[in-house]
């Protein structure tokens, strides 16, 4: 008797998946840290616009969310948003990442004006510092010294005191930072190398359809050339040639 219940419980979990898995998508959870014109908290900027364009044709509308990256991740993997925005390639080994990326990150380095040129082959000796969660030790070589900080606002007396050489961020993000200074001057930003972006997907049956659903519209709309008047009105490199493939 026992088996038999414990078989019924299985089965009926089996066509309780199936049966979500079936339904129709309608609408897809994005949560993303707040980045200034890209991920805006009201909804707007180049990366929601992208989304946008990407699912609302084929009939998903996009919920954006904001939240620290971190926490971002963790809404995620909780099941409780379908994917996070602006992930590296496989940064989480547990989520869904589709073939395709959407953009590219303009990754500097922040550093006093009298400190030498930064160089990617050897950045890594280095001592560094970025926002927690970000993780780009697993993405620049020879990375072993650096520092992961919790807020932006602490970066430039940092660097001010000798604290660390570089902070390494994405474009917008530096500028931002650079943007507080009373002294810009004293400050210079050196270009490093350049990431494709993703969403991280929720590893399950509705992350896998979206996932998949994301790769098919990406395919269209990089051939066809569609998103570039987007990232054309906020004023963004297009990171796609026609005969572009994924990375």
């Amino acid at each position: 008797m026992v088996m038999k219940t414990v078989l019924l419980a299985l089965m009926l979990s089996v066509v309780a998946c199936m049966a979500r898995a079936a339904e129709p998508l309608g609408q897809v959870r994005l949560v993303s840290e707040q980045w200034i014109d890209y991920t805006n908290a009201d909804g707007s900027g180049v990366a929601w616009d992208v989304l946008r364009k990407v699912f609302e044709p084929a009939g998903v509308k996009v919920l954006p969310e904001t939240a620290p990256y971190s926490r971002a991740i963790g809404l995620v993997k909780r099941g409780e948003a379908d994917a996070w925005v602006g992930s590296y390639k496989q940064e989480d080994p547990d989520s869904l990442y589709p073939r395709w990326h959407f953009d590219m990150d303009h990754i500097y380095a922040l550093s006093l004006a009298d400190k030498p040129l930064p160089v990617l082959a050897d950045i890594g000796r280095s001592r560094l510092a970025w926002v927690r969660g970000y993780d780009f030790h697993r993405y620049l070589p020879g990375v072993d010294n650096y520092r992961e900080i919790q807020r932006r606002e602490g970066i430039l007396p940092m660097l001010e005191h000798d604290r660390v050489d570089y902070y390494i961020d994405a474009q917008t993000e530096v500028d931002y930072v650079l943007e507080q200074a009373s002294q810009p001057s004293r400050f210079r930003r050196s270009h490093l190398v350049e990431l494709p972006l993703y969403l991280a997907f929720t590893d399950s049956a509705r992350g896998t359809q979206l996932r998949d659903l994301f790769d098919r519209r990406m395919e269209q709309l990089v051939r066809s050339g569609e998103l570039k008047p987007i990232f054309q009105r906020w004023k963004q490199p297009y990171p796609f040639k026609t005969d572009s493939q994924p990375q």
